[in-house]
C-alpha cells in the first residue's frame, strides 16, 4: 500500500501538480496519464524516491518491498543476466552475498555459524530456495531463453535487456511495483504475456504507458494529470477517455438540465460497465456511480492533433500484387514465398518474430531496397504515403518546420504551411522551430503532416505509434479506422491492430499466414497457433 500526502511538486515557478491525497491499495493496479510534461514519470519518480517532492509526504505499509522498473539499460553490463534479476529483491540478494561470504571463510567461527543460521532461516522465510528457479521462470516468460541466462548482460540485444529489467522489477513479487512504459520494445506476445501475468498479481501497481490496450487490460483505476492536480477515477483507460469525451459533448451543451446530464452519465457507465471482461472492474465502477457527481468530471485539457487522410482519388480493381518475394540480411533469412494481392478495403497488419521483417517489405514496395527474389507492382490509380520506423534522413538539415513541411507541398505559401503545422500542434513561434532539434514525438508528427500533404489512397505504416502520446495515438487511430483506402501497417500496440484491421499477414522465413480476420481472433485460435509455430520451426 502506498498513501501519497499533500503531494506538490513544483520547478521554478512551474507547478506540474499539488494537493495530491489518494492511497493505492494491494490488489489494484493503477494507470497514471497525463500529456506530456504533465508530470507522469516525475510522479513514479517521486514514489521511488529518485525525485524530492516540493512538499508532502510518501508512505509504504509496515515492512513492504517497493520495486521500481530501472531505465538504465547499461547499469549490470558487466553482470549475469539471471544474477540482474536475483538483485531486484535486494534484501534476498544481501543475504545471499553474506552468506556465501560466510561459507567461504577459511576460519570459520562459532559466531559465524549462528549468523549463518540466522541467514539461513531469513533464506527460507523468503522462498530463497526457489529464488533461482523463479527467476529463471520469469525470464523464460519473457522471452529470454536459458542459453542466455548465464551470460553477461552486455552480450544481449537492447530489446533482450528491457525484458530483463522487467524481470527483475517482477522478480520476489514486492508489495509495491512502479513500472514506467515497460511495454517499450517489447513484442505483442510479451506484452501479452505481461498482462496476463499483472492482471493475476495480487499487490500494488502504477504504470505508466502509451499503450491503451494494457492500461485497459491490466487497470482497475486510473489516474489523470491535469489541471495541476492528479484525480483519481475506478476503471481503465477506455472508461477515462469515453467519459472525458462525454463531459466535453455535456459542456459543449450548457443549457442541458443537471438532471438529463447525469442521467446520460450514468446509462454510459452502466452500457461501459456491461462490456468489462473483469469484475473487479465492473464493481469499481458501480461504486463510483454511486458516489459520482457529474461536476467531477471534466473534459481533458489534452489537445488532440487534427489528423485527416483524404484521398484525392479511389483506388482502382489493381491495388498491389506481390509475387514470391523473399528478402535476408546478412544471410538470415527474414521472409519468403511472400504472395498476396491487395483487394478493395484491406487494411492489413504485417507480423513477424522478427521486427526487421516488416521494415524489409516496406522499404521494398517504396521502392527503397530490392528483395531477393521475387516482384510486386502497384495499380495505376495508387498513390501511397510511408511512414517509415526511422525518419532521421528526414530531418538533418537547420531548416524550419514551414521550410520543412514546403518541401513536400505544390502550396509553399506560408499560410496553407501553417494550417497543417496547427494540425499537428505546432502553434505560434513553433512552426519556425528548427527541424533538426525535434524531439522523437514532434518528428513524427511532422511526417504524419507530410503524409496528409500526398492526399494517398493507400497508408504505408511502420510502427506509427512509436514515439508518440495517447493523444496522439487515439487521434491517429480514430483517423484510420474511417479512412476510406488502404492501409498496410506493421504496429506492436493490440488497439490500432484490433480496431483498424481486417486482415494478417505473417511473415517467417519459411512462409507466410494471410488470413482475414480480427486480431484477437487471430492470436487466440489454437489451430492458428500450431500453424504459426509450425512456419517459425
Amino acid at each position: 500500500m502506498i498513501t501519497v500526502s499533500n503531494l506538490a511538486i513544483q520547478f521554478g515557478k512551474r507547478v506540474l501538480f499539488q494537493d495530491v491525497n489518494m492511497k493505492f491499495t494491494p490488489g489494484n493496479c493503477y494507470g497514471i496519464i497525463g500529456a506530456n510534461g504533465a508530470g507522469k514519470s516525475t510522479f513514479m519518480k517521486i514514489l521511488s524516491g529518485d525525485v524530492t517532492s516540493t512538499r508532502g509526504s510518501i508512505s509504504f505499509g509496515t515492512g513492504e518491498r517497493l520495486s521500481v522498473l530501472k531505465q538504465n539499460h547499461f547499469e549490470f553490463d558487466e553482470l549475469p543476466v539471471l544474477q540482474t534479476v536475483l538483485m531486484g529483491h535486494s534484501q534476498l540478494w544481501e543475504i545471499m552475498l553474506e552468506k556465501d561470504a560466510l561459507y567461504a571463510k577459511s576460519d570459520f567461527s562459532d559466531e559465524d555459524g549462528l549468523r549463518a543460521a540466522e541467514l539461513e532461516d531469513k533464506f527460507a522465510e523468503m522462498d530463497g530456495w526457489n529464488a533461482e528457479s523463479d527467476a529463471a521462470s520469469l525470464l523464460s516468460g519473457l522471452g529470454i531463453p536459458e542459453d542466455l541466462h548465464p551470460k553477461l548482460m552486455k552480450e544481449l540485444s537492447g530489446k533482450q535487456k528491457v525484458k530483463v529489467l522487467l524481470a527483475q522489477a517482477l522478480f520476489g513479487k514486492p508489495d509495491n511495483l512502479l513500472l514506467d512504459e515497460p511495454t517499450n520494445d517489447l513484442d505483442l506476445e510479451t506484452v501479452d504475456w505481461l498482462e496476463s501475468y499483472l492482471s493475476n498479481f495480487e499487490n500494488t501497481v502504477l504504470v505508466v504507458s502509451h499503450d491503451r490496450h494494457f492500461l485497459d487490460s491490466i487497470c482497475t483505476h486510473t489516474v489523470d494529470i491535469d489541471y495541476g492536480k492528479a484525480q483519481l477515477f475506478a476503471g481503465n483507460y477506455s472508461f477515462w477517455y469515453e467519459s472525458s469525451q462525454l463531459a466535453l459533448r455535456q459542456q459543449a451543451q450548457q443549457n442541458k438540465k443537471a438532471e438529463e446530464k447525469r442521467k446520460e452519465l450514468q446509462e454510459f457507465i452502466a452500457r461501459f460497465s456491461a462490456n468489462v471482461a473483469k469484475s473487479k472492474q465492473t464493481t469499481s465502477r458501480k461504486k463510483m456511480l454511486e458516489k459520482l457527481n457529474v461536476e467531477e468530471i471534466k473534459p481533458s485539457t489534452r489537445k488532440y492533433p487534427g489528423i485527416v487522410f483524404t484521398p484525392e482519388r479511389e483506388v482502382g480493381n489493381n491495388i498491389l500484387t506481390v509475387d514470391t518475394m523473399s528478402a535476408s540480411l546478412e544471410g538470415h533469412t527474414l521472409f519468403k514465398d511472400l504472395s498476396f494481392s491487395l483487394e478493395k478495403g484491406d487494411k492489413v497488419v504485417f507480423l513477424s518474430r522478427d521486427t526487421r521483417a516488416m521494415t524489409a517489405f516496406f522499404e521494398i514496395i517504396n521502392g527503397h531496397a530490392k528483395p531477393d527474389t521475387g516482384t510486386y507492382e502497384w495499380g495505376q490509380t495508387v498513390t501511397h504515403a510511408y511512414l517509415p520506423l526511422d525518419n532521421e534522413d528526414f530531418f538533418q538539415n537547420d531548416t524550419t518546420l514551414v521550410e520543412w513541411l514546403g518541401q513536400y507541398s505544390h502550396d509553399t505559401t506560408e499560410l496553407f504551411i501553417r494550417g497543417y503545422l496547427g494540425k499537428m500542434l505546432f502553434s505560434g513561434e513553433e512552426i519556425y522551430k528548427k527541424s533538426n532539434v525535434l524531439s522523437g514525438g514532434e518528428k513524427v508528427r511532422c511526417m504524419i503532416a507530410r503524409m496528409m500533404l500526398r492526399n494517398a489512397n493507400v497508408m504505408i505504416l511502420d510502427t506509427p505509434t512509436n514515439h508518440l502520446d495517447l493523444e496522439s495515438i487515439q487521434a491517429f487511430n480514430n483517423t484510420l479506422i474511417r479512412f476510406k483506402g488502404n492501409v498496410l501497417m506493421a504496429s506492436h500496440d493490440h488497439e490500432f491492430i484490433q480496431t483498424v484491421c481486417n486482415r494478417i499477414i505473417e511473415l517467417t522465413p519459411n512462409g507466410i499466414m494471410d488470413k482475414r480476420m480480427d486480431y484477437d481472433d487471430y492470436i487466440l485460435s489454437d489451430k492458428i497457433k500450431e500453424q504459426r509455430e509450425a512456419l517459425y520451426r
